[in-house]
């Protein structure tokens, strides 16, 4: 769906924008879209660390329980 929007709509839609926040509200706008990325990404990151972690804790404690048998 958003493939479809060329440069003249993304110009098309920051005018909209202009005129309906104002110039004065579109840094603040954008820097609560920006925290907001980077929350939901850093979220992701850490449910897919933790996806991870068991196949790694496992192998840890395999290899330790190997270990103590020697």
């Amino acid at each position: 769906m958003l493939s479809n929007i060329g440069f003249p709509g993304l110009i098309l839609i920051l005018i909209i924008a202009l005129v309906i926040f104002g110039p004065s509200k579109l840094p603040e706008i954008g820097k609560a879209m920006g925290r907001g990325l980077r929350e939901f990404k850093d979220s992701v990151r850490d449910v897919t660390d933790v996806d991870n972690k068991p196949e790694t804790l496992s192998t840890e404690t395999a290899q330790k329980s190997k270990d103590r048998e020697i």
